[in-house]
């Protein structure tokens, strides 16, 4: 499908069923959400107001609370003509008061896709299992595919081609980690992370992302040295070193994660990459305010550019 006949035409046949992870992705998948949440960008700001998903609705579900997942698709869906229902966690009581198969089937009946924001990766796939419309996967412990999807989307947009672009990671291998570890090497980026020992992404996703690097012609390393890893870098990533849920392990994480701050003595053995977080920023922690704002962050270019990856994700569901 075409980024015009996505944007321009009424909802007909669904291209893909869900979007939960990126390792789900093709390498050609990838690519066309990222031309096509391009194309959609460059339309709404040039003042096409296309709706394509009029009369459609949108249940999103949220057991983890956030500022850029609801925004970007509640804006996001409305700009798109659609409607959105949001669901707090006390109103469903998923896998509680309600079984997860069971809400599954009803909002199948009633709404036309399912976002869900939640904590363990099973309930997401527990839910796709059941739901007979598409479900996409707004977070999960395991998975970030939609901030990912974002996260390179941005990448492309100030950096151009993007194949053999260095990219350096730096701080916890978490779900933000996991995905943007696909995506890179899907677009054969070459992606270094720099963490602690002991706080590696999981190896099994570190092998299957080197796997579609070696047919891509990018790479995936482990570092534990954060000066080295980002000498010659193109792009400068960096996430929270405790996230939620790991508030027992602050302590530990903060003594672990401390010589990995992205501050400006890093950033002079960086050259002149540009400067990445997902948020929200613990400032004074992973990233000083002086980067955060300084001319090389485009990390408030990456949030906007949530709701561009999440209107790709949703008109290829249902457009």
């Amino acid at each position: 499908m075409s980024p015009e006949a996505a944007v321009g035409s009424r909802p007909a046949a669904r291209t893909r069923r869900h979007f939960l992870a990126i390792a789900d992705e093709s390498v050609d998948e990838i690519r066309d959400l990222i031309d096509l949440a391009l194309e959609i960008k460059r339309r709404y700001k040039g003042g096409e107001r296309d709706k394509p998903l009029a009369g459609l609705e949108l249940a999103m579900l949220f057991e983890k609370p956030s500022l850029r997942t609801r925004v970007s698709f509640e804006v996001g869906m409305r700009q798109l003509g659609g409607n959105v229902l949001y669901l707090a966690p006390d109103e469903v009581g998923l896998g509680k008061r309600e079984t997860i198969p069971d809400a599954a089937q009803v909002l199948s009946r009633m709404v036309d896709a399912i976002m869900i924001r939640t904590f363990g990766h099973e309930r997401v796939t527990e839910l796709a299992m059941h739901a007979s419309v598409p479900v996409i996967n707004g977070l999960s412990e395991q998975e970030h595919p939609c901030q990912a999807l974002a996260d390179v989307l941005t990448i492309r947009e100030h950096r151009g081609v993007v194949r053999n672009l260095r990219l350096t990671y730096l701080g916890d291998g978490n779900n933000v980690c996991v995905s943007l570890m696909a995506a890179a090497a899907r677009l054969g980026i070459r992606m270094t992370i720099a963490c602690p020992p002991g706080y590696a992404p999981p190896p099994d996703d570190v092998q299957a992302a080197r796997q579609v690097a070696k047919r891509t012609g990018g790479s995936v390393e482990i570092s534990h040295d954060p000066r080295s890893a980002v000498r010659g870098a193109d792009v400068v990533y960096t996430d929270v070193w405790v996230s939620m849920g790991q508030e027992r392990e602050s302590a530990t994480r903060r003594a672990a994660f401390a010589g990995y701050q992205v501050n400006g003595g890093l950033m002079e053995s960086a050259g002149d990459a540009v400067v990445m977080h997902c948020l929200p920023a613990h400032r004074g922690e992973e990233i000083t305010d002086d980067v955060m704002e300084s001319p090389s962050s485009i990390v408030f270019d990456q949030a906007e550019n949530r709701i561009h990856a999440q209107k790709a994700v949703l008109c290829r569901l249902l457009a």
